[in-house]
């Protein structure tokens, strides 16, 4: 963190803004408090060591913000952001970390948390952050919105190819004759898969037609041969 003087421009057009401090770290989280200090229009009214002292804290102060840590023992940032959130919703979170990846910055916007910074960002940033949250906008970092864009725009993971069933049996028609080698009659196929018998009986002639198979007793012995069913007594490996 760095401090870039007191002239933060518009602070001292606001009310004064309370804020309570969370970091487990006391050089760091003592280190905030005074930067915040320094600025105008911030009030720091209190301290926590961990998420469970920044919860009992927001119950006890009604702090405008809390300047919340994600890796704390106790409680971490996450869950006491959503149990600050869910509590003491006048209350906003504002995320100060060392962390912008992924497992971090998701679950804690997931969470409430309405900004997110981190550890090397300056006073006016801080300041910044905490005023656009309290008017109803993000308090993102730029690196924070970049990765959220580059999250949204990413193209979506190529869909995983249904295993190929043999002798180009569909996967309805799999279903069918899975259920034929668990010894099921038509009319319980049919209310098993919600469809009509004639369906289950078409589903069965394009099994026999494409597999050669003529009766059911060799529909159950393909099913077991190619993994559609498993025989009675067989466990699971």
């Amino acid at each position: 963190m760095t401090g870039n003087g007191p002239g933060v421009p518009g602070a001292e057009t606001r009310g004064t803004i309370k804020v309570v401090v969370a970091d487990d770290q006391s050089v760091v989280r003592e280190g905030i408090v005074m930067l915040l200090g320094l600025l105008p229009g911030i009030e720091v009214i209190g301290s926590a060591r961990d998420g469970e002292e920044a919860v009992a804290l927001t119950g006890r102060l009604a702090p405008d913000i809390v300047l919340m840590d994600l890796r704390m023992p106790r409680c971490d940032g996450v869950e006491a952001t959503r149990r600050i959130r869910a509590e003491y919703p006048g209350t906003e979170v504002v995320i100060l970390t060392t962390y912008a990846d992924d497992d971090s910055l998701f679950p804690a916007l997931k969470a409430g948390a309405r900004g997110y910074l981190t550890k090397d960002a300056g006073g006016d940033e801080i300041v910044k952050s905490i005023q656009d949250v309290l008017a109803g906008q993000a308090g993102l970092a730029p690196s924070v919105q970049r990765r959220l864009l580059e999250r949204v725009t990413a193209p979506p993971p190529a869909p995983v190819a249904p295993a190929e069933l043999p002798d180009g049996l569909t996967a309805r028609e799999g279903e069918v004759l899975g259920l034929v080698a668990e010894g099921m009659s038509n009319s319980e196929i049919s209310h098993a898969l919600h469809i009509s018998t004639a369906t289950v009986k078409t589903h069965i002639n394009n099994i026999f037609g494409k597999t050669g198979m003529r009766d059911r007793a060799q529909a159950v012995r393909y099913a077991y041969r190619h993994g559609l069913s498993r025989p009675p007594g067989r466990s699971h490996s």
